[in-house]
């Protein structure tokens, strides 16, 4: 393609980003915070309408509610807060308004911050003063499945929903008003841990506003659907507005044309190889259909935000995982993990094998890693890492990380550090997945200015009160891994009497207590105390304020003086005890 033509294409995208800017303008002041996209599964024909028995004022609300709180629980997961105020909601609600379906007269209202009681409550409010009503809750909706339909699940759920209306049934109107939004409050709390399950989030939905469950999901046959292919559970979290669509429609366009051209030479020095060459390749449709047995459901093997997720063998021999798409918002991902990841070569992050991009779907095709994500090895009650498969796994992370910030043509954040993103891949080598929310910071520059995108817990507070992304972004992430690495515990522990933040915990106990009682009971104290202390004492500094943190090239340097620390005092304690496995060391 010639200059022109691009510049003509360029030319035109320009223009109607205007016409988008413009209309955006006029609405500035009313711009909605919320992300009020669903899955195109959401479609009319198959969500049926509900009041939520008689919250809200009629039938045909249902769908546009179902919506709103979806919506309510993608910002909750990614900042704690659950309700809008009065302003914020009003603008949102009108991006769904229609003269078919007056939104403002369904009672939605009731709803909004700035009440006092639960309309302000937090998620990490919601789980210390109504933790009961949260877990047991969760206990009686959790096996609600799209797939497999049951009345009794649905009415244990529904049972629950209404009990916690308390003295709703009372005459007393506010008493009733005040008891909906605190259950509204667990309900947004309890979606927003769950909210990359879409068929358990539209069963919960479909139960609880109208009474029973939904039926199999196939709303998405004989429909146009976008595909990508990815490794792993990954999150896909938020999204952009029209503009930031054809700034992703322009660069998409741009590489598909530059790609053709020879790229530059690189090098790299550290640990690991560096290549601007890109070694993705085209994947013709058919190949990637058949790999997967044409998403076969015996491939199955995830389910995030962005879609499902199934492992595969192409005609090579490479095994991949591959992530459907039903969401077409999330294109822009499609985007940015091709832009990123094509040049970018590293072994602790997850090799781009190719991509397929056609008219209606895109696929992204991924090595796919044998051992899963390390979320199942810290929370499942079947897995177990040993201490020194922890010590290795940071490491590996960490390079990854490294690597990425240290990037010759600008530093890049991946945003969504956590565990269920770092895969594990044959002997436990620990590779960085899912960079379809990383962003580049052009060299010269300290940051860029975004939108918050992550997942509850992870996400730096810092980041979260001026929006400015920086390579400290990871590292405070990084740190809570590290400290689930340590104590094998959520970021959250809900079963706990009084639930508080794993990071504060950390911090009560680095205040004088004895930190190996942070220690994950799996190890069977089978650990070095000394490179346990090393590590924990890491985490912490990860997880302090900004200008406190180490960059990632100093927590490599630390952990790998914490595996040395670790394998000495394991061989020492080996040779006076040989009855003890190689590698550990039995707490003292």
């Amino acid at each position: 393609m010639n200059y022109g033509t691009v510049t003509a294409f360029i030319r035109y995208m320009l223009a109607l980003s205007i016409s988008f800017r413009y209309s955006f303008l006029q609405a500035a002041a009313d711009e909605c915070v919320l992300d009020m996209r669903t899955p195109l599964s959401w479609n009319e024909s198959n969500v049926v309408g509900g009041n939520w028995g008689g919250f809200l004022s009629n039938n045909s609300c249902g769908s546009p509610f179902e919506q709103y709180l979806y919506a309510m629980a993608k910002k909750a997961n990614v900042t704690g807060e659950i309700f809008l105020n009065v302003t914020e909601q009003k603008a949102c609600l009108s991006t769904v308004n229609t003269a078919e379906k007056d939104v403002f007269s369904c009672g939605m209202g009731r709803l909004t911050s700035g009440a006092g009681g639960c309309s302000d409550y937090s998620v990490i409010d919601v789980i210390s003063k109504l933790g009961n009503e949260l877990q047991t809750l969760d206990g009686n909706c959790k096996n609600l499945d799209s797939k497999r339909e049951s009345d009794e699940e649905c009415s244990s759920c529904l049972r629950r929903w209404e009990e916690m209306a308390g003295s709703g049934n009372s005459s007393n109107g506010l008493i009733r008003e005040e008891a909906d939004v605190c259950r509204f409050s667990v309900l947004v709390s309890l979606t927003s841990r769950r909210v990359n399950e879409i068929g358990w989030i539209k069963s919960i939905y479909t139960c609880l506003g109208n009474g029973r469950p939904i039926a199999a999901d196939k709303a998405t046959e004989g429909k146009k659907i976008t595909f990508i292919i990815a490794t792993g559970l990954e999150v896909l979290v938020g999204g952009v507005g029209g503009i930031s669509v054809i700034a992703a429609l322009v660069c998409l366009f741009l590489f598909r044309k530059t790609t053709k051209t020879i790229p530059p030479k690189g090098t790299y020095a550290r640990d690991g190889s560096f290549s601007k060459e890109p070694s993705s390749v085209e994947i013709s449709l058919k190949e990637v259909l058949l790999a997967t047995n044409h998403l076969s459901a015996s491939n199955f093997i995830g389910q995030g935000v962005a879609g499902k997720v199934y492992k595969g063998i192409l005609s090579n021999g490479h095994r991949i995982a591959v992530k459907h798409i039903t969401n077409d918002g999330h294109m822009e991902t499609f985007v940015r993990e091709v832009t990123s990841l094509s040049h970018v070569k590293h072994p602790n992050l997850v090799e781009l094998l190719g991509h397929c991009d056609g008219e209606d779907e895109s696929f992204l095709v991924y090595e796919l890693c044998d051992n899963g994500n390390l979320s199942e090895w810290l929370f499942g009650k079947q897995k177990s890492l040993t201490w020194i498969q922890r010590v290795d796994i940071a490491i590996d992370s960490a390079r990854g990380l490294c690597f990425l910030h240290t990037y010759p043509d600008g530093c890049i954040v991946h945003r969504d550090v956590k565990p269920t993103n770092i895969l594990l891949g044959t002997n436990f080598r620990a590779k960085l997945s899912d960079f379809g929310l990383s962003k580049v910071i052009c060299m010269g520059l300290s940051y860029v200015s975004s939108e918050v995108r992550g997942t509850f817990g992870y996400v730096d507070p810092e980041y979260q009160k001026n929006r400015h992304v920086h390579s400290s972004t990871d590292v405070y992430s990084f740190g809570i891994v590290l400290l689930q690495l340590l104590s094998g515990q959520r970021v959250i522990n809900l079963e706990a009497t009084r639930p508080i933040p794993l990071s504060k915990m950390a911090k009560n106990l680095g205040r004088g207590g004895d930190v190996t009682e942070f220690a994950d009971p799996k190890l069977n104290e089978e650990y070095s105390v000394e490179g346990f202390r090393v590590m924990f004492r890491l985490a912490l500094s990860c997880t302090g304020l900004k200008q406190q943190r180490p960059s990632m090239e100093k927590v490599v340097a630390v952990l790998e003086e914490a595996r040395r620390v670790s394998e000495t005092v394991a061989s020492l304690d080996f040779s006076v005890q040989s009855t003890e496995k190689p590698g550990f060391v039995v707490s003292r």
